[in-house]
C-alpha cells in the first residue's frame, strides 16, 4: 500500500492511496464503493475470475479496466455490472454520456438524453384515417 495517511483536517480525509498486490478479494475495501482518492489494483490472469470479483459487490456505480488486450476488455465490459466502465482511464465524465449505477448504487442516469427522458412522458399515437 502506498499513501493512506490521514490529512490533518476536520472530517474524514485520506491522502491518495494505492492498495495493490496484497489486496484480498474478501477485504471490505475491495467489496465496497470507496469515494476518495483510493484505488485497489488487482492483477488477474483469468477473465472469468475478473468478472466474478467485479460483480461480487452489491454496488455498481463504476469500474475501470486497464489492459492492452482489447478483445479481453470487450468481454469484460459486456460482463461487468456497472453503470460506467472506463477502459485505460478512470473518472472521465462527459456531459453527453449518461452516468449512474447498477444494483445498490442507485437508479436513473444523470447527464445526456437519458437524464432528460426521466422528466418526460412519451406518448405514441397510431391513427388510421
Amino acid at each position: 500500500m502506498a499513501g493512506g495517511a490521514g490529512v490533518e483536517r476536520d472530517g474524514y480525509f485520506v491522502r491518495p492511496t494505492v492498495v495493490a498486490n496484497s489486496a484480498s478479494r474478501d477485504l471490505e475495501i475491495v467489496r465496497e464503493e470507496v469515494f476518495g482518492p483510493v484505488v485497489v489494483a488487482m492483477p488477474f490472469d483469468d477473465l472469468d475470475a475478473v468478472l466474478v470479483a467485479a460483480n461480487r459487490s452489491e454496488y455498481g456505480l463504476g469500474a475501470s479496466v486497464w489492459s492492452n488486450n482489447l478483445g479481453a476488455v470487450q468481454r469484460l465490459v459486456d460482463g461487468i455490472e456497472a453503470g460506467t466502465v472506463w477502459v485505460n482511464c478512470h473518472n472521465v465524465v462527459d456531459p453527453n454520456m449518461p452516468f449512474g449505477g447498477y444494483k445498490a448504487s442507485g437508479v436513473g442516469r444523470e447527464h445526456g438524453r437519458s437524464a432528460i427522458e426521466a422528466y418526460t412522458e412519451l406518448k405514441s399515437v397510431c391513427m388510421a384515417y
